[in-house]
């Protein structure tokens, strides 16, 4: 079983072989009217630690509670670093964790303007450590989607910000922070295959796209087990073949 950093004394590290770790990478935005502001870090902690309950030797620092986000500024409240901040607090926490003598790092990120940050961050680390291991899920809600079976969602696919998919997570997750009464998206028409690059109230003026009303517990555990069960077998692999990359050569 892992543990989480932040519960953990100096005797509980020394002394349970910890020798890799897992870091939630959030945001701080409205997430529509329904859900918390702090919704990416919450959702990417608690899967963090859910995938630590099934993994020996996985330590779960505390997430990161920021990110960029300015995309979103035209909504209530949303706080965000610069592309150039996050992007080096990213880098200088894993600079951290390989100081402390861990080479097997993880991050969960649960926000879409994270992506690029997380991307510069550890090809950069990489190229100053090559021997450490750094793998990250950039996008739990697309993993997700792709892995409950088909016809879970009604609207888009599940798809959307504080939409059917993430609002059925948190549903899972802290159902005690949703607001399921005031949950109105849009769905956005947007191109098939071109990437516009958007600011966020150009597309809803309710703070959520997708539909968020049609979202259940029920669909949250099916994504919940999907992402878990994705990081914890991706980590048994890992280490059946002692953190190498498989080579097909």
């Amino acid at each position: 079983m892992g543990y989480i950093g932040t519960n953990m004394t100096g005797n509980q590290y020394l002394n349970n072989n910890i020798d890799k770790v897992i870091i939630g990478i959030g945001s701080f935005e409205n997430h529509g009217y329904h859900m918390p502001f702090g919704t990416d870090a919450l959702i990417s902690n608690k899967l963090a630690e859910k995938v630590a309950e099934q993994v020996e030797g996985l330590m779960v620092l505390p997430p990161i509670n920021y990110g960029f986000s300015a995309h979103y500024n035209g909504l209530p409240f949303v706080i965000s670093h610069s592309v150039e901040t996050i992007t080096t607090v990213i880098k200088e926490i894993l600079l951290e964790v390989i100081r402390n003598g861990i080479t097997k790092i993880i991050i969960l990120n649960g926000h879409d303007g994270n992506i690029a940050p997380i991307e510069l961050a550890a090809r950069t680390v990489k190229v100053m450590h090559p021997e450490v291991v750094i793998a990250s899920l950039n996008d739990w809600w697309v993993a997700a989607g792709k892995l409950v079976p088909p016809g879970t969602f009604d609207v888009w696919d599940g798809l959307g910000h504080a939409g059917e998919g993430e609002t059925s997570m948190g549903l899972a997750l802290f159902p005690e922070l949703i607001e399921m009464e005031q949950a109105k998206g849009v769905i956005p028409a947007l191109p098939e295959h071109v990437e516009v690059k958007w600011h966020f109230n150009e597309l809803t003026n309710t703070g959520a796209t997708g539909d968020p009303s049609v979202a259940t517990i029920e669909k949250g555990k099916l994504m919940e087990k999907a992402v878990v069960e994705v990081l914890v077998n991706f980590i048994q692999e890992m280490e059946q073949n002692e953190w190498k990359l498989k080579k097909n050569f």
